[in-house]
C-alpha cells in the first residue's frame, strides 16, 4: 500500500466524505469513500497535525441554487474519474485533523488521484471563499 501523501492544497483525496444532508439527519459515517479536493491546510501550532478543508467532487448534476464548478475534461481524465462529467461542490466541506480516519485507498492502493491544475485549484479556492464570507459555505467538523 502506497504512503499517505502530504496534506497539499488542490490534492484530490479518496475521502469518506460526509454531506450536510447526511449530518444534518444525524448520520455519523459516510456511506463511501469519493474524490475530494483539499481546500485549505492549516497548521495551528508548530508540531501540531494539520487540520485540512475538503470540497467534494461528484457525477451528480448539482441541483438548482448550489454552487459547484465544472471539471473540464482533460482535468477530469487526468485525475482518473469516471463518467462524462464531474463537478466540485463549492458551497460545503468537511474539516478534519490530518490525516483522520476517512482516507481510503483505491484498489491500486493510493489515497490520491492526483492534483488539481494550479488555475482550476485557485478558482475552486477563491469561490469557496468567497462563498464562505457571504455565509454560504458549510463546514462539517469531523471529529472521529
Amino acid at each position: 500500500m502506497a504512503s499517505l501523501p502530504s496534506p497539499t492544497p488542490g490534492l484530490v483525496l479518496r475521502y469518506r466524505y460526509l454531506w450536510g444532508h447526511e449530518h444534518d439527519r444525524g448520520v455519523e459515517e459516510a456511506r463511501y469513500a469519493r474524490p475530494c479536493a483539499i481546500v485549505l491546510t492549516v497548521t495551528p501550532e508548530p508540531g501540531d497535525a494539520p487540520r485540512v478543508v475538503v470540497v467534494p467532487l461528484t457525477s451528480r448534476e448539482p441541483e438548482p441554487g448550489r454552487e459547484a464548478l465544472a471539471l473540464p475534461t482533460r482535468v477530469r481524465r487526468a485525475l482518473g474519474l469516471d463518467g462524462d462529467r464531474s463537478w466540485v461542490m463549492l458551497d460545503e466541506a468537511n474539516e478534519f485533523i490530518w490525516p483522520g480516519v476517512d482516507l481510503e485507498p483505491n484498489p491500486e492502493g493510493r489515497f490520491d488521484y492526483g492534483v488539481l491544475p494550479p488555475v482550476l485549484y485557485e478558482q475552486v479556492r477563491t469561490r469557496a471563499i468567497a462563498l464562505g464570507r457571504a455565509g454560504g459555505f458549510r463546514r462539517i467538523w469531523r471529529d472521529n
